[in-house]
């Protein structure tokens, strides 16, 4: 952003600066940026190792199985679930959390002493609570106060999933706690910006690996029978076709081949994924990994039928599969790369994959499609998930 700031008024102004001296005096700036950025990420890793929560559950018993279940199957947080205490005389269905002891259906003078005894047998930080018709309005209030008194902290459990913490604004009114969510970005100034990196991006992009994308279409040519680039119709925003390119990495007759292989699918939804397709060709293996084969693709973002970043676009049979939640995928352009890509592309589930489009599709921003761009790099270098 401080050399496209420093070019912008160098250009404005009309002044001449020998190249050498801009890059003699920008650098000091530059190496400062890195240095407290690399202090800030040692400092941000260091927080959340030495401060990992140890948490207790409390509440009913689908309640704790939810927020067990979440929270087990993640690990990009800093709650470590160490035991539950159910509400009532349903068990929960998660046999891995320790219960170290139980409340009743009402309202009973040992809630307090119940939970602080489950804390303090398991070295418990954090009391998780998931609000249900039997731990609501006043019992929970007088939970609170006694955890608080004793010095445990106390956090809520909201049934919002897939938003943002940027979205949520909490108020009062008439002694109510209410959380006002911002509606997902569509347009506005950010959505400006986006198209404008988008196509930006885009541009340069193909300029500077023009070399690249001759050398990999030669590659395809000469490996194996057949055109340089795949061309597929993809459903786009709003649940448009269009047509989107990519460097084969499959021989000729891919399409025609894949009924033969439909038993062969190793995921579940609409999508067909094999980790060893005999249909892709040795050069397209080499792609797949590096995720090369999908360069093409910034010539459909070019175009405006594409973005740098957001969800897989789905195949029309894939599409016309989608049920009314898989459908919002499609309320955003595709992307040439996004969440799924960053977090273990074709080892995810189909329901993992929707999640996580889902997510992005609420809760994008432009500074979040930066970080993801950045991602992508350690992704392509990984290879994980990638066939």
């Amino acid at each position: 952003m401080l050399l496209g700031v420093l070019a912008v008024l160098h250009a404005a102004a009309g002044g001449s600066v020998d190249p050498a001296a801009a890059v003699l005096a920008v650098a000091p700036g530059l190496l400062v940026a890195t240095t407290v950025e690399g202090v800030r990420r040692r400092a941000r890793t260091g927080r959340r190792g030495r401060g990992a929560r140890r948490v207790l559950l409390v509440g009913e018993a689908a309640g704790i199985d939810r927020a067990a279940r979440l929270l087990n199957s993640r690990t990009d947080h800093a709650y470590q679930l160490v035991a539950a205490v159910p509400v009532g005389p349903d068990r929960p269905a998660q046999d891995t959390v320790q219960v170290p002891g139980r409340l009743a259906s009402c309202p009973a003078d040992d809630d307090v002493t119940t939970v602080l005894g489950g804390a303090y047998a398991h070295e418990a930080d954090l009391v998780l609570v998931a609000p249900g018709p039997q731990l609501t309005g006043d019992r929970l209030r007088r939970l609170g106060w006694g955890l608080h008194d004793a010095g445990v902290a106390l956090c809520v459990l909201s049934e919002l999933s897939g938003i943002a913490a940027s979205r949520v604004r909490p108020v009062t009114a008439a002694g109510l706690t209410l959380l006002h969510i911002a509606p997902p970005l569509r347009g506005g100034p950010q959505g400006i910006l986006k198209s404008v990196l988008d196509r930006t991006g885009a541009l340069f992009g193909l300029l500077v690996l023009s070399p690249l994308l001759l050398a990999v279409a030669l590659s395809v040519r000469v490996s194996s029978r057949g055109p340089v680039f795949h061309r597929q119709v993809r459903q786009g925003q709003h649940n448009r076709p269009f047509t989107m390119w990519k460097f084969r990495t499959m021989v000729a007759d891919a399409e025609a081949r894949k009924a033969q292989l439909t038993k062969e699918n190793e995921v579940d939804g609409p999508l067909f994924k094999m980790r060893r397709d005999p249909r892709v060709t040795p050069v397209g293996r080499t792609l797949r990994r590096t995720s090369i084969d999908e360069l093409p693709q910034l010539f459909n973002v070019l175009l405006g039928q594409m973005s740098l970043v957001g969800p897989r676009p789905p195949l029309p049979e894939e599409a016309s599969r989608y049920d009314e939640r898989e459908h919002r995928r499609l309320a955003v352009k595709p992307g040439l790369t996004g969440l799924w890509q960053v977090s273990g592309r074709s080892d995810l589930s189909w329901q993992e994959t929707v999640a996580l489009d889902l997510w992005y599709v609420d809760n994008w921003s432009v500074a979040t499609d930066m970080g993801l761009l950045v991602r992508t790099v350690r992704a392509v270098t990984d290879g994980r998930g990638a066939y």
